[in-house]
């Protein structure tokens, strides 16, 4: 019945595995109780691990190989008992790049991160990988987790680094003008959310790497407000956020403010007009 599902639908395990994972992501349920579950049915057809590789594939979309690996370590599960009978557990953990499951590789981590990156360091790496490499998400989840630490993560520095790097990746210049390509922020949006974590403070530093980095361009025209209407749409900064950059006196923060704040008057002004309807119904 599954290699004949499997035949209909060629991409079958990576289907219900979506259905799965947002279960462990949302915390619903554990790793362990869940992966026992889904996988009777699919044991005695030796397709049990087909489907947990997908599932563990996916987690690491959203957080690093690091605390994938970590979770199914908590388990305490072997990869052997969710395979074939005769089939080798290393060959197919290659194959399949899941040997991350198998080793522990905080020890190296943590001697990593008692160094602390400056701001420049963070900015040149950061840069580097989204700009330059074009790294996508999982390689950054797991920089971000091998070099820095849990404070480190939220602290203002590396939010500031984060955003100016999405930023640049985003900057189109044609010219004399620019133009924000939101193919690319949108692609970065799981990243940006997980490291903003939905806090309004994280967002407003987010907002202000911004704002300096449209001051270094000589702010050209739209460009900010291109980015606001984008970041909103995609619900990386919430209103609050907006408008606490808005109504921000922080001295540090004044070079160029003024003329970024006419340059989003408009922006404002739809924003509490849609607030006010939203009330109004």
């Amino acid at each position: 019945m599954a290699d004949d599902m499997a035949i209909d639908i060629p991409h079958i395990w990576l289907y219900l595995a979506e259905l799965v994972t947002p279960m462990l992501k949302e915390g619903g349920i554990s790793m362990r109780e869940l992966i026992q579950e889904f996988s009777k049915p699919l044991l005695p057809v030796g397709r049990a691990g087909v489907l947990l590789a997908e599932i563990l594939h996916l987690l690491c979309k959203q957080m690093s190989h690091k605390k994938v690996g970590a979770l199914w370590r908590e388990t305490g599960l072997s990869w052997k008992d969710y395979l074939p009978e005769g089939e080798d557990v290393h060959t197919f953990l290659t194959e399949q790049k899941l040997d991350f499951t198998e080793s522990d590789c905080s020890s190296s981590s943590e001697a990593l991160s008692e160094k602390e990156l400056s701001a420049e360091e963070l900015n040149k790496q950061l840069e580097k990988l989204i700009v330059e490499d074009k790294a996508n998400d999982e390689q950054i989840f797991d920089w971000v987790e091998a070099n820095l630490d849990e404070s480190q993560m939220s602290s203002p520095t590396f939010l500031r680094a984060l955003m100016t790097a999405v930023c640049k990746a985003a900057i189109i210049a044609d010219s004399s003008s620019f133009r924000v390509d939101t193919a690319v922020i949108k692609q970065r949006v799981p990243i940006l959310l997980k490291y903003l974590d939905s806090d309004t403070e994280k967002e407003l530093q987010a907002l202000y790497a911004l704002q300096a980095s449209i001051v270094k361009l000589d702010q050209p025209p739209n460009l900010l407000r291109m980015f606001f209407d984008c970041l909103y749409d995609e619900e990386v900064i919430s209103e609050d956020a907006f408008y606490k950059w808005e109504s921000s006196k922080d001295p540090a923060e004044q070079n160029g403010k003024g003329v970024a704040l006419k340059s989003v008057t408009a922006f404002f002004t739809w924003l509490r007009e849609a607030e006010e309807e939203s009330e109004d119904n």
